[in-house]
């Protein structure tokens, strides 16, 4: 039987290059290193969404056969798993997948150690695929601390490699005169969009006394209310949204201090750090290191977004740069693809 040579390295993750955790944690490292590897992104798609697995019968079940037959092939070959293989997971498929391999390494950036209420959540737990991932890897990767203390308990072998960015991919903002009309700005996925509706009394404050607008760049669609009265929204797209972060004045990041959201790596602020603009953002979980290296603004309650929006908008142009000059700087130094790589090489045992 022909065994695979032990450098041909396997990728695994639930979503394709369109997804923004398989993209940050896995497809990003792979072009920065000009890794080669074996790919196997389930559908490929962006969303596993139960409504999608039931319009595509066909390729689920190619993608669950396809990764049974990974299973027995991953004899020399590194894997490196993210978050979960299928969206019809016990774990047994991850723990399989990751015992095989004669390195399996598996990273995760969310709380998914955390139960979820909803019928997916209860028919395929994530905190059970997560536990048998963990315990079955030889290294796990975590994207902060406090997911890292989680891992640990059950792998000694868990390092923190936080979501990184290549700044030399962002358009870094030079003119930091506040616009005409003073632009805030979100980027995300349309679920946490609601992490917004926080936050809209004071953004619809500084609104009415500034003519504030908020950028939310976003796949997402849904009415947000009152907050409606000062979006305006611009698609996702890779050609184009750092042309749009850098048109901003200064970026937002609200957060709700709970146990998942301590679980977040902060890629919004990172987004903006690396842009060179002003950031403002809850101080929960990671967002408190990010906020502190960048001099990023880092209200706890209403009253303080109030007087932080006030302070970032009427301070001085001079003052503005001085934040996205430390943002960025931040970033090259403690949150770029360089400054980990020698970390990820290591537990991906890559020359």
């Amino acid at each position: 039987m022909e065994v695979a040579p032990v450098s041909e390295l396997v990728t695994v993750t639930s979503y394709g290059r369109a997804a923004g955790s398989a993209r940050v944690r896995v497809f990003d490292w792979l072009d920065w290193l000009e890794l080669d590897a074996r790919s196997a992104t389930y559908m490929g798609g962006s969303s596993n969404a139960p409504s999608s697995l039931l319009r595509h019968p066909k390729e689920v079940a190619v993608a669950e056969t396809g990764l049974r037959r990974l299973r027995s092939e991953m004899r020399g070959r590194r894997l490196l798993l993210s978050r979960q293989a299928s969206p019809l997971s016990s774990g047994a498929l991850e723990r399989d997948l990751l015992a095989a391999a004669s390195l399996g390494v598996y990273d995760f950036d969310d709380a998914l150690y955390l139960p979820t209420a909803s019928l997916t959540g209860r028919l395929f737990p994530k905190e059970r695929i997560w536990r048998r991932a963990v315990e079955a890897a030889d290294t796990v990767i975590a994207g902060n601390s406090v997911l890292a203390d989680q891992a640990s308990q059950l792998n000694r072998n868990t390092v923190v490699i936080p979501s990184c960015v290549n700044p030399n991919e962002y358009r870094m903002k030079t003119d930091f005169h506040l616009s005409e009309t003073p632009r805030a700005i979100w980027i995300g996925s349309p679920s946490t969009e609601r992490f917004l509706q926080a936050i809209s009394a004071e953004l619809l404050h500084a609104h009415r006394t500034h003519g504030l607008r908020l950028t939310i760049v976003s796949a997402g669609e849904a009415p947000l209310g009152a907050l409606d009265a000062m979006v305006d929204r611009v698609g996702w797209d890779i050609g184009t949204f750092a042309n749009v972060l850098a048109s901003a004045d200064f970026g937002v990041m609200p957060l709700p201090d709970d146990p998942w959201s301590r679980g977040k790596c902060a890629y919004k602020l990172l987004q903006y750090g690396a842009s060179g603009l002003p950031m403002i953002g809850s101080p929960v979980g990671a967002n408190r290191e990010v906020l502190s290296l960048s001099e990023g603004l880092a209200p706890e309650t209403e009253s303080d977004w109030v007087d932080v929006l006030e302070t970032v908008i009427n301070e001085s142009a001079t003052a503005r740069a001085a934040r996205g000059v430390a943002g960025r700087r931040a970033i090259e130094a403690h949150y770029s693809f360089r400054a980990w790589q020698g970390e990820w090489c290591r537990a991906m045992d890559v020359e």
